[in-house]
């Protein structure tokens, strides 16, 4: 079963929270955190990219960047804008968006549970992104931005969490610029604690990453390095465990994750539509967006035009859990055995729109010339999420987006 562990939080002021929260580190490049953090002394970016307080174009993974961050931790906390809680406690944080409010709780999940999977991935990590976050991890002793968890929904819990949030003002309670609700309690009472932390001990079998994989992996591996070099080591160290928000999986909602591609592989228009439809149904939708309407229904923008590519039967297998999701039937049917785009991880001829931007996105990218021509998803849901990692299967790249992000900065937990 599950482990779940309460800390003493690093947290904001009231009166700083807003500027202080960040959007994750990794859905953000350099120029947009400098643009996002511009006069703005306290956002947690200062600690999460540093290199935005560097000449632009620095080396982002430079010693010099890396020194920025610890200098940068350090002047948070001596300011007072990150001050540690003097009990240990967990929380309770929701996202609120398009009128629909998730509930996580925020505490510390175990290293030992992530090695053993009882925390299961549906994604591999590249070990260039894990290094970069070990690093930040070590040299900061924190886990300065959480990961974003679920797990099985239970009613013991949410009842827990709907007292509290029924009967207590939030902490922090703002929208952040985009639009989305933060809101923050601290779970106070010692016996309110005890009994989630039994539920989760008792009840939860296992956790799921949602969001976070290379931050996870990144807690973990430096947990273990502590561990090995620690003499004294007994298991109750806080680097044994790191910041995680949990979420129940029936309040999650994933959204789509689309490609665009630079080129159609020499292929004509008329060759292209002719190699689609000997696999799909190809409809023209004309030049109003066309939004896919089920699983294995596509929507393509080409040339003006949208499209909706449905798959004919037989050219996936409703049996096997990675072979039926739709990321799988665009990636071999079309960029595969069409456009001869073999690896996703390593081709330059494809790149990835997150569904928040939505299809609108696709169409500015093909219509400015910089891509060839662009595909929509059908969303992945939870339960394919879940069988998925159940099995101990691996998710193509890019498959799922999460949002609401969650905001870094609200709570940090100090490993050391």
């Amino acid at each position: 079963m599950a482990i779940l562990k309460a800390f003493k939080g690093l947290r904001p002021p009231v009166e700083i929270v807003k500027q202080l929260a960040s959007r994750p580190y990794d859905v953000l490049n350099s120029e947009e955190a400098r643009i996002e953090a511009n006069n703005n002394p306290y956002s947690l970016l200062r600690v999460t990219k540093a290199e935005i307080d560097l000449p632009a174009g620095i080396d982002v993974h430079g010693d010099e960047v890396y020194r920025k961050v610890v200098d940068n931790f350090d002047f948070f906390r001596k300011n007072n804008w990150l001050i540690q809680d003097s009990e240990e406690k967990l929380y309770i944080y929701a996202q609120t968006m398009n009128g629909r409010t998730q509930y996580g709780i925020v505490g510390c999940t175990s290293i030992e549970d992530y090695f053993n999977n009882k925390i299961k991935k549906h994604e591999l990590t590249r070990k260039d992104k894990e290094e970069d976050r070990m690093i930040h991890v070590r040299i900061t002793n924190a886990n300065v931005e959480p990961v974003f968890f679920s797990y099985p929904a239970n009613r013991g819990i949410d009842e827990i969490v709907t007292n509290i949030v029924s009967h207590n003002k939030p902490v922090y309670d703002f929208v952040a610029d985009d639009g989305f609700g933060h809101h923050f309690w601290t779970i106070d009472s010692k016996d309110t604690i005890t009994r989630i932390i039994e539920i989760f001990e008792k009840e939860i079998p296992s956790l799921y990453v949602a969001d976070g994989h290379h931050r996870t992996a990144a807690a973990a591996l430096v947990g273990l390095e502590k561990r090995k070099n620690n003499p004294a080591h007994n298991g109750t160290e806080e680097y044994n465990f790191f910041m995680s928000v949990l979420f129940p999986d029936n309040q999650l909602k994933i959204i789509d994750y689309n490609r665009v591609v630079k080129d159609l592989n020499n292929l004509s228009s008329e060759e292209l539509i002719g190699k689609l439809s000997e696999v799909f149904i190809v409809l023209n939708k004309g030049s109003e967006i066309y939004t896919p309407a089920s699983l294995h229904n596509f929507a393509m923008y080409f040339e003006g035009n949208w499209y909706s590519l449905t798959a004919k039967e037989g050219t996936y297998n409703d049996s096997d859990p990675i072979g039926v999701l739709d990321v799988t039937i665009l990636s071999s049917l079309v960029l595969d055995q069409i456009l001869d785009i073999k690896d996703l991880r390593t081709s330059t001829r494809v790149d990835f729109v997150g569904g928040i931007r939505g299809l609108a996105e696709l169409k500015k990218r093909v219509d400015s010339g910089e891509m060839k021509a662009a595909f929509a998803l059908y969303p992945v849901s939870m339960k394919q999420l879940i069988d998925i990692a159940d099995t101990g299967n691996i998710m193509p790249p890019k498959t799922t987006w999460f949002e609401p992000k969650l905001r870094s900065g609200l709570v940090v937990h100090l490993i050391e």
